[in-house]
């Protein structure tokens, strides 16, 4: 399998480096990274001040050389009525995209004693293992700590490992 990463708007080496790395440990997979994309056209919706979520993805599957792209935003997106969403893929697709834009709280609820770059960093390599694991067909898990949990906070997201658990591995790996 190949991913390939999309950046959409700013998004900084670190976050790309992080993204490529998760996908090759937790998929063993060839990961690319495309050039950078300018945000689509028409994807705002000022009455919300957001990002349509979709737009991203289909930006991913346009460009995109895997057979599954990913595209990585700052931007704040939604899908929907949902208020926010930290990422979006439709299962079995070929595109996905994660925001870091929620991702950035400064704190992990009092978990750890980490610094805020390394908790970031941990959201955005889980968030991108959970929306790649949809578009193969893998939908939300039950166990607390898979990272196909659904996690609508940055609190639930910081319970999650980066790895697939037990079922969900084999049921792609």
């Amino acid at each position: 399998m190949h991913v390939d990463i999309v950046p959409v708007g700013d998004v900084g080496p670190a976050i790309k480096r992080e993204a490529s790395t998760v996908l090759r440990s937790v998929y063993d997979c060839d990961v690319s990274v495309h050039d950078t994309q300018a945000i689509p056209d028409g994807s705002y919706d000022e009455s919300r001040e957001q990002y349509r979520a979709e737009e991203f993805i289909d930006l991913a599957k346009r460009v995109g050389a895997g057979g599954k792209n990913i595209a990585i935003t700052p931007k704040d997106l939604f899908y929907h009525r949902r208020n926010y969403v930290f990422g979006l893929a439709y299962l079995g697709g070929s595109g996905s995209v994660i925001s870091t834009y929620r991702l950035h709280t400064s704190s992990d609820g009092g978990f750890s004693q980490r610094s805020a770059e390394d908790i970031f960093s941990d959201r955005v390599r889980t968030e991108v293992v959970h929306e790649v694991g949809h578009t193969l067909g893998l939908e939300h898990c039950d166990k607390n700590h898979c990272v196909m949990n659904f996690s609508p906070t940055v609190r639930e997201v910081d319970q999650k490992n980066e790895a697939l658990c037990g079922s969900c591995s084999r049921d792609v790996l």
